[in-house]
């Protein structure tokens, strides 16, 4: 049993994957620096979230998050990923298609997920309402502010991610390399920009714009909508769209003890 595992355990294919993520996001982050628009709304972030590191228990929270952070990247290059991803190749048309099935797939669990077990949606009570009220803190949030969150939030949003992974590929058979970097490069670049302050909103950055207005208007108040975090989909499909005003009527919806603003 244990060569069984031995032999599908692709340690190699995880590493070369971690490695290309990260070399990937830190080219991808100059290269849109490159971009007026990108430049300027990266300024503007990263002043903002200067601004907000000042605060002792702002700060206090990223410190706390950090030896998480190690911790959840081992597990995931270490006992996950290696057993979801290949050096083998395929079909070039295969790779756009397995990413898109995989951030779909995990949308929907992420949906579900953050409107019934982080939100009180009269079914489930909210069981972790208190732990992503931590998050809802920020009511206008900045990029840095994706990562203002409860280590237990980071876990079960993380493990959601590469859950839906390695459960697809125990149906379409593990990813190659390129797949998984595509997807994690989308599903982080995606999360952190609905936290961006973004300013631009002529052709072609109508859709970034409304992106990044649809989670702060999740922000503002915590009985608002859009769950989703991929693409506004779900919230569509389900009735949760929200554009500011609330997506139902009714909104006594209790708000957790930590939401108040910093």
């Amino acid at each position: 049993m244990l060569h069984s595992i031995l032999a599908n355990y692709h340690w190699q294919a995880s590493l070369v994957a971690g490695v290309s993520i990260a070399l990937s996001l830190v080219a991808l982050n100059w290269l849109l620096g490159l971009i007026p628009t990108f430049r300027k709304a990266q300024a503007l972030n990263k002043a903002t979230y200067a601004k907000k590191m000042e605060r002792p228990n702002y700060a206090a929270n990223q410190k706390w998050n950090r030896p998480w952070a190690l911790f959840f990247m081992v597990v995931i290059y270490g006992l996950v990923f290696p057993f979801s991803v290949t050096m083998s190749t395929q079909a070039w048309w295969r790779t756009p298609l397995d990413v898109v099935v995989i951030l779909m797939a995990y949308d929907f669990v992420y949906y579900m997920t953050h409107r019934f077990v982080f939100h009180d949606n009269g079914v489930l009570g909210g069981p972790m309402l208190n732990v992503h009220g931590v998050h809802h803190r920020q009511h206008n949030p900045c990029r840095g502010d994706s990562g203002y969150i409860h280590p237990a939030e980071v876990a079960v949003g993380l493990g959601l991610f590469v859950g839906t992974i390695f459960v697809l590929s125990r149906f379409m058979g593990d990813f190659p390399v390129p797949t998984i970097v595509v997807c994690w490069i989308a599903f982080q670049e995606l999360n952190q920009h609905n936290h961006d302050l973004w300013e631009a909103n002529s052709f072609p950055y109508r859709y970034l714009n409304y992106a990044s207005k649809l989670h702060h208007f999740h922000h503002v108040k915590f009985t608002g909508g859009n769950f989703a975090t991929i693409s506004p989909l779900y919230d569509w499909l389900f009735g949760t769209l929200d554009h500011g005003k609330g997506y139902r009527s009714e909104k006594k919806v209790l708000r957790p003890a930590v939401s108040s603003a910093e």
